[in-house]
């Protein structure tokens, strides 16, 4: 079984996410921020680089839409200092997980139609000839038999 890179990166963007928000709470505002502003830019790379190089749309918005968040978050952790930094980051990482989550499940939401849409059919195929597929066969004896 082959894993989707869109999959893997979207575990990696809420994993990265979590670990912000806890970052955040636990560091001290300087510290959370320039951590903030470390993996906001591995993020934003990485999300912006597979956006522009897929060609599936669902996955440019999605991965379009974290690169975006990302972005902010690395700016708001150069721009801002103190209590507000602290919560600027909190409240990013928060967002990078929600956007990244919502891709990961509009990619499994999408994954799973397909294998739920799968029919196996008793060995006629569209251009009318019959498959001799030990399932479309097993199919049949099945029905045969019951």
């Amino acid at each position: 079984m082959r894993l989707s890179s869109r999959f893997i990166l979207d575990n990696q963007f809420l994993l990265a996410a979590a670990f912000l928000v806890v970052a955040a709470m636990a560091w001290s505002a300087s510290v959370a921020g320039w951590t903030a502003f470390g993996v906001s830019a591995g993020i934003t790379v990485i999300a912006a680089t597979s956006a522009v190089l897929t060609t599936k749309n669902a996955r440019k918005l999605g991965h379009g839409l974290v690169a975006l968040a990302a972005l902010w978050s690395l700016v708001a952790a150069l721009a801002f200092s103190g209590t507000l930094l602290t919560w600027l980051v909190f409240a990013d990482a928060i967002a990078v997980g929600v956007l990244a989550l919502a891709d990961l499940t509009a990619h499994e939401a999408t994954t799973e139609k397909v294998v739920h849409q799968l029919v196996v059919h008793d060995g006629a195929v569209a251009n009318g000839s019959v498959s001799n597929s030990s399932v479309s066969n097993g199919t049949a004896e099945q029905r045969t038999a019951a």
